[in-house]
């Protein structure tokens, strides 16, 4: 078995009540069965204290004004004070540690949805090392009987070329990031018209990457307010997440002109406050994150191009998010805005695969997401810092 991780995997430590944003609030949490029948055996106080705090039809705590039955008013877990760390739930123990399962491979990452971690990923300023790891451990043929090794191999290797493009910092980062999605849909298409192993995918990244600026096309304002209609599609999990959508709406209500030249103020903002060079770098390890996390599990649904729009639109919601909220008072731009936004984003989308599957549907079919009307808003991005 093979183990990958990036390079600062190990170094995350949960920082308990100090958490600006505890993860044991907000959000239902899943319960193991080894962990329900562990506490269903509790006696005393503290077991009758488990049972009436737990949905045990739905395995998850029960909450009270949306924080677990089991956080105290230290923020703290009542459950590894009374039973100690080996009691908690696979879930609460694992967090924000996350697995990826491929045949012979787990890739392991730190979920963008807690805010300590979100922080150890956007303040990386060095490119992700991936860390590897092998063992003697073999996995069960019969969990990956149908799994197709020859979509994975091109998958991977299409993956690590896209790495280093995404961490090439001589290239314009709305370059690569156009580059990610052109060449995501280059392989889409190929696996739909059956020739995935007839082409050279490495020439065409070449290609994409020679390609020239052409000056843009397409309304920014009407491709923006699209994107927001898709988000306030999803399922909200938090209120604030909603209140942060609605932020914009005064925004788009004084017009095209307006909203365009705002946001120009923004990014002029950008470079006078943390500086363009920076603001790319917290982009690039979004747009690692994200498609380190996501692009290869196109091997499970054949969803190459989804994957791959994920991977980009993510950076540019989560940026054009923290854009809104500094609308309203053109307050300071600090980096805490910008990883607010993020561990935000990443609540909605990482924790609902009804989210997750509404947003391959809209990618899938949605010309606003197709490269050609994205590029406008790269090349239009890119000028702005020439």
């Amino acid at each position: 078995m093979y183990y990958r991780k990036p390079h600062y995997y190990d170094k995350f430590s949960c920082t308990a009540e100090q958490c600006p944003d505890t993860c044991c609030a907000g959000w239902q949490i899943v319960i193991d069965e080894n962990s329900l029948e562990k506490y269903s055996n509790v006696s005393g106080d503290f077991g009758i204290r488990l049972l009436n705090s737990i949905n045990w039809r739905e395995g998850i705590f029960e909450q009270y004004e949306k924080r677990c039955s089991f956080l105290n008013a230290e923020n703290l877990c009542d459950i590894y004070k009374e039973l100690g760390a080996d009691a908690l739930c696979d879930t609460c123990r694992l967090y924000p540690r996350h697995i990826e399962e491929f045949e012979n491979l787990r890739e392991f990452s730190l979920s963008l949805s807690c805010p300590v971690a979100a922080k150890m990923i956007l303040q990386c300023q060095e490119p992700v090392r991936f860390l590897e790891e092998e063992d003697e451990k073999e996995e069960c043929e019969e969990d990956f009987e149908d799994f197709d090794f020859l979509l994975f191999d091109c998958l991977l290797e299409v993956r690590e070329k896209l790495f280093s493009i995404v961490q090439n910092r001589t290239i314009p980062i709305e370059k690569r990031m156009y580059c990610v999605l052109k060449i995501a849909k280059n392989l889409q298409t190929a696996l739909d018209e059956g020739e995935l192993f007839e082409r050279d995918f490495m020439a065409e990244i070449e290609l994409c990457l020679q390609e020239k600026a052409e000056d843009f096309s397409g309304n920014l304002y009407e491709i923006v307010q699209a994107f927001r209609k898709d988000l306030l599609r999803l399922e909200v999990l938090r209120e604030e997440w909603k209140t942060n959508l609605k932020a914009a709406d005064n925004l788009f209500q004084k017009g095209e002109t307006w909203y365009v030249e705002k946001r120009d103020r923004y990014k002029a903002e950008i470079k006078n406050t943390i500086g363009q060079e920076q603001w790319d770098i917290y982009k690039e390890q979004l747009l690692m994150f994200f498609l380190y996390t996501y692009f290869c599990g196109a091997v499970y649904d054949d969803m190459i191009y989804s994957k791959g729009v994920l991977s980009v639109i993510s950076v540019f919601w989560i940026e054009e998010i923290t854009f809104w909220s500094w609308a309203a008072d053109e307050g300071q731009i600090e980096e805490k805005n910008l990883l607010e936004t993020a561990y935000r984003y990443a609540r909605e989308i990482e924790h609902s695969d009804e989210n997750l599957n509404l947003l391959e549907e809209i990618f899938d079919l949605d010309k606003h997401y197709k490269p050609e009307t994205l590029r406008c808003i790269f090349v239009r991005e890119r000028k702005q810092h020439e």
